[in-house]
């Protein structure tokens, strides 16, 4: 007789609906250096390119996994900062 797997798992093939997926596509980033042009320009297109990107910033936040509810309180905390900032320079 065979062992069954705790981790098997049979799926009905009717009614199956799935999530859509995001999927992210990092592409290499290609800076093409004319030969007029000095290295430290060039690495400032990179770095400018990079920025625009936010590529940065997106490996960043993929990190560590934040749960919804954290991100909205901060959404919260970070909107009630910019209000008191906007109070603070009308008055």
């Amino acid at each position: 007789m065979k062992e069954e797997s705790p981790y098997y798992l049979i799926i009905p093939e009717k009614n199956l609906t799935f999530a859509p997926l995001k999927i992210f596509v990092y592409r290499m980033l290609i800076i093409e250096v004319k030969e007029t042009e000095s290295i430290d320009r060039a690495l400032k297109r990179y770095k400018r390119k990079v920025q625009n990107v936010r590529l940065i910033q997106e490996l960043r936040r993929r990190k560590e996994f934040v749960k919804p509810s954290v991100s909205r309180r901060n959404q919260v905390l970070k909107a009630v900062y910019k209000t008191k900032k906007q109070a603070e320079e009308q008055a």
